[in-house]
């Protein structure tokens, strides 16, 4: 729920915000009231939301990115 949430709200409120000058950035969405920050640092972002909110539900995404984070890495194959 909190993925398909974060998502609505980012992409129906945010996205054109943000996409223009921020790629690469982390946005952090608080779910439960659309609150959000944006940073290129994920902790300062979501400090930030939660000094507003400490209660928040966040939703984590990048910007111009399909996720926010990528697991494991590729070697290069020389």
């Amino acid at each position: 729920e909190v993925v398909r949430d974060g998502r609505k709200i980012y992409e129906r409120e945010i996205r054109a915000q943000v996409e223009a000058s921020h790629d690469g950035e982390f946005v952090v969405v608080d779910v439960t009231t659309g609150a959000w920050e944006v940073d290129e640092d994920d902790v300062a972002a979501s400090e930030r939301l939660l000094a507003k909110n400490p209660d928040a539900v966040i939703y984590f995404s990048r910007v111009g990115r399909r996720a926010a984070y990528r697991l494991g890495h590729r070697l290069d194959a020389r």
